[in-house]
This record gives C-alpha cells, sequence and structure tokens, in this order.
C-alpha cells in the first residue's frame, strides 16, 4: 500500500487531519452551510444548498474513493449496517440537528466562523457522544444488530461491479442535482 508510511506515522497524520479539516471548514463556509439560515431552510425545504454540497461531495468523495482503491492506494474495511442501527443513528442526527441547525460538521466550521451557539452546539454534542459510548454496550446487544442488511455494500448487494455503481450514482446525482436548478430550488 502507498500510503503505509502514512498509517505508521502519528505526526503525519495529526498534520494531515487538520490541513483537511482546515480545508474542510473553509468549503464549508463558502458553500454557505455554516449559516443557521441555511440549514433551517433546508429542513424547511425552501433551500436546497445543504443537498447540493452534500450530493457534490458524495459525487467527487465516491469517484475518489474508488479510484485510490482502484489504484491500490487504500484498503475499505465496511462494517455490516442494520436497520436497527440506521434507526438510532438518524433519529439522534436528526434531533440534534432540527434542534441545534447544525451537523457535527457544520458545527465546528461555524464556530470557526464566529458563531457562539454553534461552541454550544458542539458541547452538546461531545456530552451525547459520551452518553452514547455509555450505553453503547446495552444498545449493541438489544437494538443496533436488529434487521442486519443482506449485504455490506450496493455492488454486493446487485451482484454487480463497483466501478458501474459508481457510474450509476454519479449521472443520478448529477440529473438530480440539475432537476433541482432547473426547478430554481
Amino acid at each position: 500500500m502507498a500510503c503505509e508510511r502514512l498509517r505508521c506515522n502519528a505526526r503525519a497524520q495529526i498534520i494531515l487531519g487538520l490541513v483537511t479539516g482546515f480545508v474542510f471548514g473553509f468549503l464549508l463556509q463558502k458553500g454557505g452551510v455554516t449559516n443557521y439560515d441555511v440549514i433551517i431552510g433546508q429542513l424547511l425545504l425552501t433551500d436546497f444548498t445543504v443537498v447540493k454540497i452534500m450530493l457534490s461531495a458524495i459525487v467527487v468523495g465516491m469517484i475518489g474513493i474508488f479510484l485510490m482503491k482502484s489504484a491500490g492506494l487504500v484498503r475499505l474495511h465496511v462494517s455490516r449496517g442494520s436497520i436497527g442501527a440506521t434507526v438510532v443513528g438518524g433519529l439522534i442526527f436528526g434531533t440534534g440537528f432540527a434542534v441545534l441547525g447544525y451537523c457535527p460538521g457544520t458545527a465546528a466550521a461555524a464556530f470557526g466562523a464566529g458563531a457562539v451557539d454553534a461552541l454550544i452546539g458542539m458541547v452538546g454534542m461531545a456530552i451525547g457522544a459520551g452518553i452514547f459510548a455509555r450505553i453503547y454496550p446495552d444498545l449493541n446487544r438489544s437494538i443496533l444488530k436488529k434487521g442486519l442488511f443482506p449485504a455490506d455494500t450496493i455492488p454486493e448487494l446487485l451482484g454487480v461491479r463497483t466501478g458501474i455503481v459508481v457510474v450509476g450514482v454519479t449521472i443520478l446525482i448529477i440529473g438530480l442535482l440539475y432537476l433541482l436548478t432547473i426547478l430554481g430550488l
């Protein structure tokens, strides 16, 4: 693997993480998704800026990971998902997102841009993460493994090559982005 040296170098990982975090926060800020009104507009289905940025990021990330994996630069570690874990995660994330008006990434970027309310949300996220870590063993035994998905990945589920899914999803997302633009959303 080309990235083995990076995996063994903790200092390089920290520097790369900080640089990546700053770039990510900068791009979130430039995209406007650190603005509370934009987030609330998304929740009210009146402003689709968040969806457009997320879909664009999915396409870029999906293609990037596919190319890096094809080149042997990365190894994927996929975990089996479940309906139980998806519902619990969705409820926790959705509730926090609706109450705070930020997700973890946008909260950090908004705080970096000077939004004090985002800091309060980040403290709440840290407390919530601690609570979740404390009750995780019980949740894992009782709910999180309920309704395991039949496959780990979409290509596995469909029985097709990964590249076909990457191309198909890219076309679908570009079409959806085009549709949102045509509709003025």
